[in-house]
């Protein structure tokens, strides 16, 4: 890799006449240096593609698979950040520092919610080798805290290795109004009918290449496309959702049958695999009421239209190479972060939010009268566990699990100018810390030792090159340790040895599995009382593993992390002073959970002035104090149960402080006052808060994020008078939650 640091080689005189100009050599590539696109989809299981074995409509990446190599035994971290981490270093994810998602600090080096800067990224090292380097889409490897309009930015993607980046920061948002970055800064998503944030990606995508090639078309590129279809909120078009009308009346059990036959057709899966029994706690499709299997089976055409939605809109990408003729000499890596979600539970959300703050589904009439809603503005959808086993199919459990459910993915690797054996399986065994390795291998570059003065940690990763032209060759990996949440697998020379954790339990009393691998495909027979010595082995192998990787301390805390006292310098005070315009993310507002707290606003209005004066959250969640028809109100929404408070009078006009005050009388629960200039006007009690997580959309000031968290107005319903501060002050009395803090 070349050096940016060179001596001068000149010569200085004192005149022009006297001295010899000098010029560093430019850093370039190696020749033929390929560009490399990778593609990520989120939370897309192991037979939901039409390549795997899947009945929905994959154009796009089954012609990728038809012209390059599907690998059936490549692997991942089982949750997004970490295994993005992985993806983007060649290191494993605890070793880096980001053990669970980005959201979480828990104080130890394992779990830092950051990317440790001694683990340079992709995009680090192949822009000091001369590639342009762009992300587009899903980032969510920076501490969200730090995600505000102030920083930090050092983990940001243009501060790790990134020219461009167009997308969002967190690990969730409305693909139908996002929480959009430019760059550095937070932009407003662009306002036009019918936009969806996939069009968005692939257009941002699509410009980035186009326009490098166009300037400098020797220069290649590394384009990091992650998409977050397959994760909630699930949203397509309508047009793309009812493209599956009756297509899953049968139920999953049978759409689990019918993948594990196309998948032995295929050849994704060895013919002697075995079909696990159904995992616990999915209810048997027969057990559901009509109206239930109704909705269920709409919300599986909202995830399957999301999916074909994103690979029409993929293909455009791959026309753009073609067009531009960089299709050949350019490496495609598409792969899913993690297996398919359990998080809908048996009957799933129509609002995720309502599952991120331990709240049941709402009553099945409610949901079928806005079965219409699914997958559109209006949804915040999560689907049933059902689903995700079928998504998964043929292995066992799900997404957060070491077992294959969680860790075994779909990957496409397609290159036409340096793979010929197009439309083939791979078997050997493979992880995602092997990818930056393999890509570096192929465009001829070994990791720096050293970056921006910072020694750098080796390389953990073994490149899958060698299999791109043998399919007999043995795997080159020796093993690979797994952790997540308190689920544990260790993987040695084909066999596994897997617990998965029941939160809250003893990790003595954990239950360990034994499967090997090479001849078991789907995990299907646990050989642990057969082989108890074996079994021994790979534990022990698995503690050496842990200790050398910063996997320690073991925790089994999920949504607790949440409540990590951790310091926080942008939000550890009482006081908030917020600006009209100001948009603060999520983790970086003022803490409003199990605590009282006043939201004050300064204004001046005249007779008919309204609008929004602060807002949280989107139409799934959050709250709203706003004037509506010369009324102040707030409305609070807790996943869709409203607490609404108005004046029981119209706003006097002129200069004037609207103010809600939130007392908390119990846990998670109290009473908000309405006052104007400190009278108060109204009140509502508000029995259930939010205890986990108020949205992932942050706090507005003078206007609101669509859909709007009230169902009074739409739109972003700016404040048409004039606003000149708002003040939020968080109370002494906060209740710091337990270890079990969900509601009932």
């Amino acid at each position: 890799m070349a050096s940016h640091a060179q001596t001068y080689g000149g010569v200085v005189g004192d005149t022009v006449a006297e001295s010899t100009p000098w010029w560093p050599d430019p850093v370039t590539p190696p020749p033929g240096a390929p560009n490399v696109v990778m593609v990520v989809l989120d939370d897309v299981g192991f037979a939901d593609l039409g390549c795997f074995g899947s009945e929905i409509d994959t154009p796009t990446m089954d012609a990728l698979a038809a012209d390059g190599l599907r690998y059936n035994n490549f692997h991942t971290t089982s949750i997004c950040s970490p295994t993005r981490a992985c993806l983007l270093t060649g290191r494993n994810h605890h070793s880096v520092g980001m053990a669970v998602v980005s959201n979480w600090d828990t104080g130890f080096p394992g779990c830092t919610g950051r990317i440790s800067n001694r683990a340079a990224t992709l995009a680090e090292m192949l822009r000091g080798a001369g590639y342009s380097t762009f992300a587009v889409g899903k980032w969510h490897l920076a501490p969200i805290e730090d995600t505000t309009p102030a920083g930090p930015f050092d983990q940001w993607p243009l501060q790790r290795g990134f020219d461009r980046f167009y997308g969002f920061l967190d690990g969730a948002t409305n693909h139908w109004d996002p929480d959009l970055v430019a760059d550095n800064h937070h932009i407003d998503a662009p306002d036009r009918p019918g936009y969806h944030l996939t069009e968005d990606l692939v257009d941002q995508a699509a410009a980035m290449i186009t326009t490098q090639t166009s300037a400098w078309p020797e220069r290649p590129f590394f384009l990091y496309l992650c998409f977050g279809t397959g994760h909630y909120p699930l949203h397509a078009p309508k047009s793309a959702v009812d493209h599956y009308n009756g297509r899953y009346d049968d139920g999953w059990g049978a759409l689990r049958q019918e993948r594990f036959a196309r998948q032995k057709h295929l050849g994704i899966i060895p013919d002697d695999t075995e079909l696990p029994p159904v995992n616990p706690g999915v209810p048997d499709w027969s057990e559901l009421s009509a109206d239930e299997q109704q909705v269920a089976a709409r919300m599986q055409q909202a995830y399957a239209g999301m999916l074909t939605h994103t690979d029409e809109h993929l293909g455009r990408l791959m026309a753009t190479l073609d067009r531009i003729g960089q299709a050949d000499n350019t490496v495609v890596v598409l792969l899913s972060d993690n297996g398919a979600t359990a998080e809908g539970g048996p009957s799933g959300h129509e609002n995720a939010m309502r599952y991120i703050n331990g709240l049941g589904p709402r009553p099945i009439d409610r949901q079928l009268a806005d079965i219409d809603e699914i997958g559109g503005p209006n949804s915040w959808l999560v689907y049933p566990v059902g689903w995700a086993m079928a998504g998964n199919t043929p292995l066992k459990w799900y997404k957060q699990n070491t077992h294959a459910g969680g860790v075994r993915d779909p990957l496409i690797i397609s290159w036409p100018a340096g793979i010929t054996d197009g439309g083939a399986v791979r078997t050997q065994y493979h992880h995602v810390s092997d990818l930056a390795p393999t890509l570096l291998e192929v465009i001829g570059l070994e990791a720096p030792a050293e970056l921006a003065g910072v020694a750098q940690l080796p390389l953990e990763g073994t490149s899958m090159a060698y299999t791109f032209a043998d399919p007999a060759a043995p795997t080159a990996k020796a093993e690979q340790y797994y952790e997540m949440v308190g689920h544990r697998a260790m993987w040695v020379d084909g066999w596994k040895a897997v617990t998965r954790h029941i939160q809250g339990e003893s990790f003595d009393d954990d239950r360990w599995e034994l499967y090997h691998l090479d001849r078991d495909f789907s995990e299907a027979r646990d050989l642990a009382e057969a082989e108890p010595e074996r079994l021994g082995d790979l534990i022990g192998r698995w503690w050496e593993a842990a200790r050398a990787h910063q996997v320690l301390p073991l925790d089994d805390r999920i949504l607790e992390r949440f409540h990590v006292p951790k310091p926080r310098p942008i939000t550890n005070r009482s006081r908030f002073v917020y600006y009209p315009g100001a948009y603060i993310p999520s983790d970086g507002c003022p803490d409003l959970k199990n605590v009282s707290y006043e939201i004050a606003v300064d204004l001046e209005r005249s007779d008919g002035d309204q609008g929004t004066l602060v807002a949280c959250g989107d139409v799934s969640s959050g709250f709203s104090l706003f004037v509506h028809d010369d009324h102040l109100v707030w409305d609070y929404n807790m996943a869709w149960e409203h607490y609404v408070a108005e004046s029981d009078g119209p706003l006097p006009t002129g200069p004037l402080t609207a103010t809600v005050a939130f007392e908390r009388t119990a846990s998670y629960a109290g009473i908000a006052r309405l006052l104007v200039d400190g009278h108060p006007v109204a009140e509502v009690a508000m029995p259930v808060t939010h205890p986990t997580h108020l949205h992932a959309v942050g706090i507005s000031v003078g206007h609101t994020r669509t859909p709007s968290p009230s169902p009074r107005y739409t739109g972003r319903f700016p404040f048409t008078g004039r606003l000149l501060q708002a003040v939020i002050t968080v109370g002494d009395d906060r209740e710091r939650p337990g270890q079990a803090l969900l509601l009932d």
